[in-house]
Parts: C-alpha cells; structure tokens; sequence
C-alpha cells in the first residue's frame, strides 16, 4: 500500500514539474467539471438533461473561451446553467493559475515556484522577473474592463429589459466579448442591436483589448506613445489594425450587394457591420449578419481572419498575429534578398522565425486532419466543415449553423480541436523554447532545392 501511495505521490510531483502538462491537465479537469454540471436536469429550463455529449461540447466551447453552440444558450439554459457557463468563460479566458493564485495573493501568502512556472508558460512569459506584478495587473485589469463594459452595455439593456435582466445580460456579454468567446444569452446575438452604435462599439472594443494581450495593454497604459512601445508591441497593435481594416473593407464589398446580409441595409450600418465582423472573426463569436446566409468568398475572408487569430498572452486563440507578421516580414526579406528580416529598426531572430513555421506547420496540419474527417462523417458543405475547424481551431466560435446537426464523432472531434486550439500553440512553443536538445553532432549543410 505504502508504495502505491509513493508512486502516486511521485507521478503526481513529476507533473507538477511539467508546466505544460499542468495547464494541459487542468483545461481538461475544467472542461469535465464543466460538461458534469451541465449535464445535469437542474441547470435546463426544460427541465431535461442535454446528454453528456452535448454537455460536454459545451463545456469545451465555454472553457476554451469559443462559443460554438449545439442549444441556444438564453432558451436552453436556465439561470444556473448560464452562470456555469460564464465562470467556465472567466477562468478559461483568465486562465486556471491565475485564479487559482488570486487568492493566495488577497491572503498576502507567497506564490511558489512550481505556481510561478506555471504562471509563466500560462502567461507567454521569458523570464520569471515580475510575474508577480504582472498577475495583478491582469487580475485587476481584467475586472475593470469588464465592469466598464458592462456599465456601458447597461445603458441599452436595462431600460429595455429592466434592472435584474438588464444588468446580467450586461455582465454576460462584457465577459463573454473580453474573454473573447462569443457565447451570448440574449438569443440572437448582436443581430438585433446591429445597428445601436454603444452596443456594437462596446463589443467590440471589449474583443479587440482582450485579444491585444495582457503584457500589449500594459506597456501601452504605461507607456502611451507608439514609438517607445517594444518591437513587439508595435507588431500586436500593427498586424491588429492592418487586419481589421482590410477584413472589413473585404467583407464590405463582398456583402454590400448581398439581400440577405448587407445588401437592405443602410450604408452606415454596412460599415459598422463589416468592422464588427471583421473584429469579431478574431476569436469571438458573436454575429450581427446571418452567417448561413454569407458568401463563400465572405466566409473563406473569415476563415483567414480566424485562422490567424488574435495575439500572445491574450484571451483570444489563433495562430496569432506576430507570428503571422514574422511570417510575412520573413517572406518579403526574402523576396528582396535580404539576410535578415528586419521589424520596426530591429532583427528577428532565427529561433524566432523557426516558431512561427512550426506553429504554422502544426496549426494547418490539425485543420487539415480534422477537415478531412469531418467530411467521412458530416453531411455538411466543405466550406462549411472547414470553417466549423478553423472556428474551432482559433477558438473563434462563429458558426455556418452546423454545430446542432454534427454526429456525436463530430462533436467530440470538435471539442477535441477547440482544447488544442486553446492549450496547444502555447504548449508547443514552450517546448521548442525551452526543451532544446543541441546536437552535439554537425552534420554537413545539405543542397535542397526549393522553389
């Protein structure tokens, strides 16, 4: 018995040791805690489980801050239901160390190393120098962004439903679009208020900091002039800027002309609509245009956008976009002979550009794998299964309508996808950075022709 209990206790302690493992480990802990209290009769207004799988679907979706939905969540789920949900949000977009550590911090106790290993992989940290002040700036920045949010949503929603109703779908939706997820509990999404500029620009404002990313919103807070943010800083809010005005002026004369979207609106609520989109492909799942109802052009121009994502060490999921600007800025340095891709006066590494690849490669590779199975199993259009995947994938959770109708196969598969688009890149590029092997064999440089 003794040495059971030993080898328990060692397993136990060589995972502790494994960051990576950890937050692996613990997103899926949440997302079975999660998919069990849904489960349950007591949380529907039917009074009628969901089954498991469904549960469990959503949970996923909830916790990998996404927002693909097989029940409408406002008329599915009762009160109760919906609160699991938003705290399965909160501690997946927030993160389960961060939380876990909030209250050691109020009760003044010291955050060990195992914990401060942990924060660091969880945070998309280099170095362990000021963890500590940086958890508190997230914890204290997090709840402050969302209770503006809220305040400013509870001019709309509460004289239109009152102060209790008003007031929760005020503090549902700030933590739904900050923590990047999309999950809505008014029944319709934006589409109704698409074209109430407080409700829209509120939204997404909320998404857009959300996915800037914890270390980006504190140098510019600290810092507040564009030319002495870090390369890195410059990159985020660079990419961020570019990608949002030209999805929105492609999606505007994509859909402009289309009836069942843009097409009977008014042209100042076509802009608004197509900067919405254009954000909320991003990682959030909100909608204020029929998504069954887009163009495959349109759709295809999302699929890019949520393929890409938002940035590091934020809420949002995705490729991210300073891996997608080293990507671009290798291929353009290359193209111009040049020895070094160059950013804002600065080289990028080597080591730097080898991530982004990999995180490419890995990213395409899990898309691909999953499109790929769910056409053997799906009814559904392709374009329609590869953007389930790349919603899925960049924990985007915009959907053409299908996630209902998938199989149960399909539904576990996409669950799967979400948790890897959630933990995955962040895992892999923790292990490339940090669990090199040098070789200390040189073999001779090889001649491989490319192009």
């Amino acid at each position: 018995m003794k040495n059971i209990f030993k080898n328990v206790s060692e397993k136990i302690s060589n995972i502790s040791l494994n960051p990576p493992l950890v937050l692996l480990i613990g997103f899926a802990l949440l997302i079975l805690s999660g998919a069990c209290l849904l489960n349950l009769s007591v949380v529907t207004r039917s009074g009628e489980s969901i089954g498991f799988i469904n549960a469990l679907f959503t949970a996923g979706s909830a916790s990998c801050v996404t927002g693909l939905v097989v029940v409408n969540t406002a008329y599915h789920w009762n009160l109760a239901g919906q609160i699991i949900i938003i705290l399965l949000i909160q501690i997946g977009g927030l993160g389960i160390m961060t939380l876990a550590t909030m209250f050691p911090l109020v009760l003044r106790k010291r955050i060990g190393l195992q914990s401060r290993q942990i924060l660091k992989e969880q945070l998309n940290l280099d170095t362990f120098s000021g963890i500590i002040r940086l958890l508190k700036y997230v914890i204290t920045f997090t709840f402050s962004v969302e209770g503006i949010g809220a305040l400013l949503l509870a001019t709309r929603f509460v004289p239109r439903f009152g102060w209790p109703r008003g007031l929760w779908y005020s503090v549902f939706q700030a933590i739904s679009a900050f923590c990047n997820a999309g999950f809505d509990n008014l029944g319709d999404s934006i589409y109704p208020w698409r074209e109430d500029p407080v409700v829209n620009i509120t939204i997404m404002a909320l998404v857009v900091i959300g996915g800037l990313g914890f270390l980006v919103t504190k140098e510019i807070l600290q810092k507040r002039n564009f030319k002495i943010l870090s390369v890195h800083g410059k990159l985020v809010l660079t990419i961020t800027g570019l990608l949002i005005f030209f999805g929105a002026l492609f999606f505007f004369i994509l859909e402009y002309s289309n009836p069942d979207t843009l097409g009977n609106e008014s042209l100042s609520v076509q802009v608004g609509q197509s900067f919405f989109q254009s954000v909320i492909a991003r990682t959030a799942g909100f909608y204020s245009v029929p998504m069954g109802s887009l163009r495959d052009s349109s759709a295809f121009l999302l699929i890019i956008l949520m393929f890409i994502g938002g940035s590091p060490g934020s809420t949002a999921g995705g490729l991210k976009t300073t891996t997608f600007g080293v990507l671009i800025l290798s291929t353009i340095s290359t193209i111009k002979g040049e020895k070094e891709p160059v950013a804002f006066h600065k080289q990028i590494g080597l080591n730097t550009i080898r991530k982004a690849l990999a995180l490419v490669v890995v990213g395409l590779l899990l898309v691909i794998s999953v499109s790929f199975l769910l056409t053997v199993t799906e009814k559904a259009s392709f374009i329609d299964l590869v953007f389930e995947t790349v919603s899925a994938y960049g924990t985007v959770g915009l959907s053409k309508g299908i996630s209902p109708d998938l199989t149960n196969f399909g539904k576990v598969i996409i669950t799967l996808t979400m948790y890897a688009g959630r933990v995955g890149p962040l895992t892999l590029g923790f292990a490339i950075s940090n669990r090199t092997n040098p070789s200390k064999l040189h073999y001779p440089e090889a001649n491989i022709a490319i192009g």
